[in-house]
């Protein structure tokens, strides 16, 4: 692992490790800001809580775990994405910039609603470090056309072998053997 990594994960999930234990520890905290949000999503989504505040601690719990194994490097990938999925309704319920009357709060809001989007555009180069190695769809279309290249070669040797075979056959055909 580059040094950049090593150095650049922890520091880009520690902000949702902090973040996602607050929710866990004080979801009442979060709550009211994030009834707007939940409310339209499990009206839709059924498999989900219908309390805000166990919406709440379930976002910070993906949150703190997808922090720590995005810290540590394990599933860096996938736990950025994971982080990144959070961070949608996070921002959407936390910084409403628009809603804002006062116009200070509203320049702090928009400040915090381009700092989460900061961390979205992080978190999507995170998602799509490979580490230096191919990635997984580089790998298949490099598999498929090694695959395409050898049933070519077998086609040709197939049908450079079947003339001289062909010509053979009439001849013992002619020959009566």
């Amino acid at each position: 692992m580059s040094l950049l990594r090593m150095a650049g994960r922890p520091m880009l999930a520690s902000m949702f490790v902090a973040g996602g234990l607050h929710s866990l520890r004080r979801p009442q905290d979060v709550a009211p800001l994030a009834e707007p949000v939940t409310r339209p999503v499990t009206d839709r989504v059924a498999a989900l809580p219908e309390s805000t505040e166990q919406l709440v601690r379930l976002n910070g719990a993906v949150q703190v775990v997808g922090g720590i194994m995005l810290g540590l490097g394990k599933f860096p990938r996938l736990s950025a994405l994971a982080i990144a999925a959070t961070l949608v309704p996070t921002t959407l319920a936390g910084h409403r910039f628009w809603e804002a009357e006062d116009p200070a709060d509203r320049a702090q809001q928009r400040i915090h609603f381009l700092k989460n989007l900061s961390m979205m555009g992080g978190l999507l180069i995170a998602a799509d470090d490979t580490g230096g190695a191919p990635s997984l769809m580089w790998r298949g279309r490099h598999a498929a056309k090694g695959l395409r290249h050898e049933a070519h070669t077998v086609q040709r040797s197939v049908r450079a072998a079947a003339r001289p075979a062909a010509a053979a056959g009439s001849v013992r055909s002619r020959l009566g053997c």
